[in-house]
């Protein structure tokens, strides 16, 4: 199972100073979309030349004009791009046509569907690399959030699937049993103390348990 870190920060140098100390531990940088809003795609442009070895993922989070803005986010740096999973299907597609074109990623993030088995089986039809099953910061926020929720719909899916949603190392192993393929990180490492440690604790956990 990767490991995925997601970065809210609001600045391309605290993005840039949290990853002088994570990326050696994560396999994919996540910027996030109140990065992205605040500094413009040029923060994805920065990050992968700042780390080209690592796969960079725009978190579009598309609406609309998907093939559009899946070719701006490519066109920037991106090696992945997301766009909801609640939209048309002639967004979706338009986002997968321009990953085919550019040999890149596009992954359809669950948050917000009701209807989770039903919305992945189309999906998969759609073409999308793979799902993100995820729970944002508001849906964590609320009383008995519990990430059991989307694991369950893990490991019922036939689609490839990432899992995000309050993931620490009380946490992961339950990611890496549901068959998750990648599990992403956001504020159990950049809200952490020490970012550093905290990404290198869960690529610890990740090892023991593969």
């Amino acid at each position: 199972m990767k490991l995925q870190v997601a970065i809210d920060l609001l600045s391309t140098a605290d993005a840039l100073k949290l990853l002088n100390s994570v990326a050696e531990h994560v396999d994919v940088i996540e910027l996030g979309t109140p990065l992205i809003k605040q500094q413009g795609l040029s923060v994805v442009t920065n990050v992968k030349a700042a780390y080209p070895d690592k796969l960079v993922f725009a978190d579009m989070k598309t609406m609309d004009a998907g093939e559009l803005e899946a070719d701006l986010a490519f066109k920037a740096g991106a090696d992945i791009m997301t766009v909801l999973a609640s939209a048309g299907d002639s967004t979706i597609e338009g986002a997968v046509k321009a990953g085919k074109a550019h040999g890149k990623a596009v992954v359809a993030d669950m948050i917000g569907v009701v209807d989770k088995a039903a919305r992945l089986k189309e999906l998969k039809a759609l073409g999308v690399s793979w799902v993100e099953l995820h729970a944002g910061l508001d849906e964590q926020a609320q009383a008995g959030y519990s990430i059991e929720k989307l694991l369950e719909v893990g490991r019922k899916a036939d689609v490839p699937f990432s899992v995000a949603g309050g993931i620490n190392t009380d946490r992961i192993e339950g990611v890496e049993n549901a068959g998750a393929t990648i599990a992403v990180a956001g504020a159990a490492i950049y809200g952490a103390k020490d970012p550093g440690a905290a990404a290198k604790a869960l690529r610890e956990k990740i090892k023991q348990l593969g």
